[in-house]
């Protein structure tokens, strides 16, 4: 398999400069700069007068190199914003035009590429964040990931591919890298084999993906991704960006069933070449030992190796603070084996370590979501994303003081997702209550609104899209959660509970708030 260093992308570098440089100059429009910048995982934020970049962190996993990469950017360009994406990757908001141009060629010396990040590219691998340590587990999937994600960076300059391709990697059916509705997704089993899917995704016309086989063997891995790119090649809608997903495919091809014998015909014709993209790889050995010492808090998860702990924690919206992140990087320093794990719902967990090193983590990390509603998701939202229609992270900070005041117990309210628009990067329909930024016609004015989805699961085999039930205007959405609240708590149950029983009640609540 052929690897790519990551200092060889900065031969692409300078073009990016000179671009970055027009753009800030003005000479060269929004609109062509972001068809341009994506490549480089960059781009520029609303009002164009600063910038963002994404960090691709390969299955979630942020090594302290990595962090320590992070934290000295932070204080030598004294960035005051940075953001936990649904991919798994870190973003750095506001940043100058030579803060990003510095920034990208620093990471590539760092192990840390940005190529690919946003436009019509192979997007950041994806895995379950705690495998390799999680209790009960099928099998450590994590070097299988990482092994196609190195893969996957050959098609960053490859023709035609779909306008973004997202594959993940799952360790059980808890499914949180959502791979059986992902562009290309690998389910453990428990036999130490893959179930994989395809043509799923989120956003507009959403789709549940295609079982495309059973059982396969990890080492085969990648004929499948291959498989992936030729089928997109023959049937993607390459021409009409609004079409150029793998999701698309399903449709166009006549159904689930004709688009599984496409795809299985391209998988026949990868295992016929005689490419050998066979891979074998092993599991990383932790053989760090515990000291005994037994933390007790909420946020502390024991994992499968005796005596080492991860910590839980989850900023608000999925913004740390940029001091706390450095904070974490200083005590990595001494701490064996110790790195942050990445989740698909802006949670990070901090891994390998012994009770005492938890307790420290556990101090330098208070500022974190306290109850579940609190690890709600959002995007970065219409302040900072061009294409964003809604402010999401100020619905979320609205919202989570109004239940905070109104002292709603923990449990009485779900996990929600927000999205500032349809592209659903808060991944609202995978949420038992999930927010789709949008407006709502009021007397004859446009007002701020998001549409409210409900009852949505990502839980292996029992996957759903939230159900649409209308448009709520934003200045409604705090008051609806709190009722929400209360009436689930005066019922005794949590939220899940509550709502398995009375599914209609919810419709009913909600319906008061959007008249």
């Amino acid at each position: 398999m052929k690897t790519i260093n990551p200092r060889e992308w900065k031969k692409d570098l300078p073009e990016f400069k000179e671009k970055t440089a027009e753009f800030y100059a003005g000479k060269l429009d929004k609109a062509a700069y972001k068809g341009f910048s994506g490549l480089y995982g960059s781009y520029a934020q609303k009002g164009g007068q600063a910038s963002m970049l994404r960090l691709r962190m390969t299955a979630g996993r942020v090594t302290k190199e990595k962090l320590a990469f992070i934290a000295e950017s932070i204080r030598k360009y004294n960035i005051d914003k940075v953001h936990f994406t649904t991919c798994q990757t870190v973003q750095l908001h506001n940043l100058n035009q030579e803060a990003v141009c510095d920034l990208m060629e620093g990471a590539l010396d760092a192990g840390i590429v940005t190529m690919g990040g946003g436009g019509d590219f192979p997007r950041n691998i994806m895995c379950s964040p705690l495998s390799g340590v999680e209790k009960g587990e099928y099998f450590d999937v994590f070097p299988w990931a990482a092994a196609a994600g190195e893969y996957l960076m050959n098609f960053i300059k490859a023709e035609k591919m779909p306008r973004k391709l997202k594959v993940g990697f799952s360790n059980s059916p808890e499914n949180l890298t959502h791979v059986t509705f992902r562009d290309l997704g690998f389910a453990a089993g428990e036999d130490g084999r893959f179930d994989v899917y395809s043509a799923g995704g989120l956003g507009n016309n959403p789709r549940l993906g295609v079982k495309m086989a059973e059982g396969v063997e990890p080492e085969d891995i990648l004929y499948y991704i291959k498989a992936m790119w030729l089928t997109f090649r023959a049937y993607g809608n390459y021409e009409n960006r609004g079409k150029a997903r793998t999701r698309y495919m399903q449709e166009a091809l006549g159904g689930a069933e004709q688009y599984r014998k496409a795809y299985l015909e391209k998988l026949d014709e990868v295992f016929a070449s005689g490419e050998d993209l066979k891979i074998q790889v092993s599991p990383k050995e932790i053989t760090k030992k515990g000291n005994e010492s037994m933390p007790s808090d909420p946020r502390v998860i024991e994992q499968k190796q005796e005596g080492l702990f991860t910590v839980v924690w989850h900023p608000l919206g999925g913004q740390p603070a940029p001091a706390d992140l450095c904070a974490l990087s200083d005590a990595f320093k001494d701490m064996e084996d110790v790195e942050l794990r990445l989740a698909p719902d802006e949670t990070a967990y901090i891994v390998n370590l012994t009770g005492e090193e938890a307790e420290k983590i556990l101090a330098l990390t208070e500022d974190t979501a306290r109850t579940l509603f609190e690890t709600s998701v959002s995007c970065i939202g219409a302040s900072i994303c061009q294409v964003g229609v809604r402010d999401s992270q100020a619905l979320l900070s609205a919202c989570v003081k109004a239940v905070r005041e109104a002292k709603i117990p923990d449990g009485a309210l779900p996990q929600i997702h927000i999205s500032g628009c349809p592209s659903s990067c808060g991944t609202h329909q995978t949420g038992e209550l999930g927010f789709r930024g949008g407006v709502k016609t009021v007397e004859g004015k446009a007002l701020p609104a998001y549409v409210l989805h409900v009852g949505g699961c990502d839980y292996q085999g029992r996957e759903l899209m939230g159900r649409e039930l209308g448009a709520m205007l934003e200045e409604n959405i705090p008051g609806f959660l709190v009722e929400l609240g209360k009436t689930v708590a005066g019922a005794g149950k949590s939220y899940h509970q509550w709502f398995s029983e009375t599914p209609e009640a919810v419709e009913s609540i909600a319906a008061k708030y959007m008249n």
